[in-house]
């Protein structure tokens, strides 16, 4: 597809994640909010090692080859990584009514049925956490605008899935963000 925006193909662990946001500099773009999902295919079961570079051509084959779009999500999280996919300061693809106001975030994991409090899925969870108690912090956004991509008008399926509770979310990043800044936002 000709508009497609190439992708960051990068990924951090959570300290590293931080110090990548903070270089960063929101000037064409800024988004308003997060949108929360889950990759429901792949499951944890089907990426037992988390995602890989290879997972991410992939994945720009799907988006852009495959629906045509004009680029994906933001960001994919596993058990082990971040990885940044679309640039963070460029829109993206993701949520049918919120793709030029937010970033979105997958998530690796089925969680209408893959645990959200134990094991692999209790480590995606704490990497997503982590990685928007930094969005939140960096971008200056209220956690409790963090939004579930079922809460889209223009979706219909139960993504991010039952499993994920959108206050225990918005609790752990706001209690995240206190324990690192002191509750203020950095800009």
């Amino acid at each position: 597809m000709a508009n497609w925006k190439p992708i960051v193909g990068l990924s951090f662990n959570a300290a590293q994640f931080d110090n990548y946001c903070h270089s960063l500099q929101w000037v064409a773009w800024r988004p308003s909010f997060i949108v929360l999902h889950n990759t429901g295919t792949p499951n944890l079961d089907q990426r037992p090692n988390g995602f890989t570079q290879k997972h991410m051509e992939n994945f720009v084959a799907f988006y852009r080859d495959q629906q045509g779009w004009s680029a994906g999500p933001h960001l994919f999280i596993d058990d082990k990584k971040i990885w940044v996919f679309t640039p963070l300061t460029m829109s993206g693809v993701h949520s049918p009514s919120w793709n030029k106001q937010a970033l979105g975030i997958e998530m690796l994991g089925d969680y209408s049925k893959d645990s959200f409090k134990t094991n692999r899925g209790l480590a995606v969870r704490q990497n997503a956490v982590a990685a928007m108690s930094t969005l939140c912090a960096v971008l200056g956004f209220d956690p409790a605008t963090i939004k579930l991509h079922k809460e889209d008008p223009g979706t219909t399926h139960d993504c991010p899935g039952k499993n994920v509770k959108k206050d225990e979310v918005i609790a752990e990043v706001q209690a995240l963000i206190q324990s690192r800044h002191g509750g203020g936002h950095i800009v």
